[in-house]
C-alpha cells in the first residue's frame, strides 16, 4: 500500500472514531427547566349540585342524559370544565387560577379520556396560561399529557405534564394532582 494511501486510511479512520465520540457527547440532557406541582378539582353537575358543579356532559350517545355519564367506560360523553386550581390537594384553598377545557370518553373496553385544556393564572405567584393535550387513561396511577405551549409566565413553554388521581367521589367529584416538567423554557 502506498504512503498516501495510508494516510488518507489513517485520516478516515480518525474521523470516523471521533465522529462516534461526538455524537455520544452531544446528547441532549433532559433536566426540567421549571416545575410546578398544582391540583385542580372538578365538580360534575349531577342535576342536583347545580350551585357547586364545575363541569357540565355537553354530549352524551343517544338515549342517554347529560346529568348522567354513559355505561360502558362513559364512551361518547364530552364533558366540558371550569374548575379551580390549588397549589394544595384541598378544594377550599385559595384558587390560584383555572382549568379550562374539556374532556372526551373515547374508548369502549377502558376508562380513558382525552383531555385539551389549559390552566389560565391571574394570581401574584403566576399570570399566563399553561396549555395541554393528550390521552387520559383514567386507571394507570402516573400518565403524561403533553404540555404544548403557554403565555405570560410560560410564554413557549413546552413539556410533560404527570397526572395522578389524587381523589374522587364516584362520579361527581375527581381531583388531579398534576406534576408539569417544563423542558422548554423562554
Amino acid at each position: 500500500m502506498a504512503p498516501k494511501n495510508c494516510v488518507v486510511l489513517v485520516f478516515f479512520f480518525f474521523l470516523a472514531i471521533s465522529s462516534c465520540s461526538a455524537y455520544e457527547t452531544k446528547k441532549k440532557q433532559y433536566k426540567p427547566c421549571k416545575e410546578l406541582v398544582l391540583f385542580f378539582h372538578d365538580i360534575l353537575y349531577n342535576g342536583k349540585n347545580e350551585q357547586n358543579a364545575t363541569a357540565v356532559i355537553v354530549a352524551a350517545p343517544e338515549g342517554f342524559n347529560r346529568t348522567i355519564l354513559a355505561n360502558q367506560f362513559h364512551f361518547g360523553n364530552i364533558v366540558v370544565f371550569d374548575d379551580p386550581i390549588t397549589v394544595d390537594n384541598n378544594l377550599h384553598s385559595p384558587s390560584i387560577g383555572r382549568a379550562q377545557g374539556m374532556y372526551i370518553y373515547d374508548t369502549k373496553n377502558t376508562f380513558t379520556s382525552w383531555f385539551g385544556l389549559s390552566f389560565f393564572f391571574n394570581s401574584t405567584q403566576h399570570q399566563g396560561s399553561i396549555n395541554f393535550v393528550g390521552a387520559d387513561p383514567i386507571l394507570v396511577k402516573a400518565r403524561d399529557i403533553s404540555v404544548v405551549g403557554g403565555t405570560g409566565d410560560f410564554f413557549m413553554h413546552r413539556g410533560i405534564a404527570t397526572l395522578m388521581t389524587d381523589a374522587f367521589e364516584g362520579e361527581v367529584y375527581f381531583r388531579l394532582r398534576v406534576d408539569i416538567k417544563f423542558y422548554e423554557c423562554w
